[in-house]
């Protein structure tokens, strides 16, 4: 892989990854995650799930461990909603 597209794809990664930091802290701090689209993160998580199928059907483990590590991240966002969400 050329160095360039090694840079592209690992910061693609990196900013994927930390996109649901800000969620997740603002969900624990304020234990509420009633502003949170529970059909949203359903279907984040499904598709992360399906990545991660995907990178371990073609063995590729940058898509694997990436995407890993969105599941899990989206993941815990999902857990949160169930656990944190106000009635309206």
């Amino acid at each position: 892989m050329a160095p360039v597209a090694a840079a592209v794809g690992t910061a693609a990664a990196l900013l994927s990854i930390t996109s649901f930091a800000p969620q997740i802290l603002k969900i624990w701090k304020e234990k509420d995650a009633s502003s949170v689209s529970l059909r949203t993160y359903i279907v984040t998580v499904a598709g992360f799930a399906c990545w991660v199928t995907y990178g371990l059907l073609i063995q590729a483990w940058p898509v694997i461990a990436s995407n890993v590590a969105c599941l899990l991240m989206s993941g815990a966002v999902l857990v949160m909603k169930w656990r944190f969400d106000r009635p309206r």
